[in-house]
């Protein structure tokens, strides 16, 4: 994989496959993060099995999971998986995107997604499916940035019945470009 610096000289970011070493340190900075937001409850990713062994959970064939680091340290990840949108569309959903509070506004949340969303179509979906939170004020200006459209209902059923947002992005008819200064990994 690639580094590449966030703007900062001081600051090398790295975007990767995640790793069986990650998965304490990635389960608790999603616990930390989900806490921030007040998602530590039922009805959230909170409780989802897979948080202390996600590079299991996200092996499977039709998933992918990616971490950030900076600096050699662990800041963040998200994944991708498939999605039962009730239809017979090929639909993945955006799932865990979570990153400390030191490593947001970095473009690291850009790339995790732009990165994603490239594994996502090689691996054939057509849409991508996200739920959040109101609250995630940032997070849901990333996603609109990102070309996801919000919609007015859930689309399927998740287990995660507390988000509040629910949006969706035709991957085919997205034209994802990295900032002049940013450069994207390919898995």
């Amino acid at each position: 994989m690639t580094s590449k610096s966030n703007g900062s000289a001081a600051n090398t970011s790295k975007i990767r496959v995640v790793e069986a070493r990650d998965n304490k340190v990635l389960a608790g900075i999603i616990r930390q993060v989900l806490t921030e937001f007040g998602a530590d409850r039922p009805g959230f990713a909170w409780q989802d099995p897979e948080l202390d062994f996600m590079s299991r959970a996200y092996a499977p064939d039709q998933r992918a999971y990616l971490v950030a680091e900076t600096d050699g340290t662990l800041v963040g990840g998200a994944g991708i998986g498939e999605f039962d949108s009730g239809d017979d569309r090929q639909v993945c959903e955006l799932q865990k995107m979570y990153l400390l509070p030191s490593a947001r506004a970095s473009g690291l949340g850009r790339r995790l997604i732009i990165s994603l969303l490239e594994v996502a179509k090689s691996l054939g979906y057509q849409y991508c499916y996200l739920e959040t939170l109101s609250s995630m004020e940032s997070a849901r200006k990333l996603y609109l940035r990102t070309g996801f459209k919000l919609l007015s209902t859930p689309l399927g059923d998740s287990g995660h019945n507390a988000c509040d947002e629910w949006y969706l992005v035709d991957l085919f008819s997205l034209t994802l470009e990295p900032n002049d200064n940013e450069e994207i990994n390919s898995f």
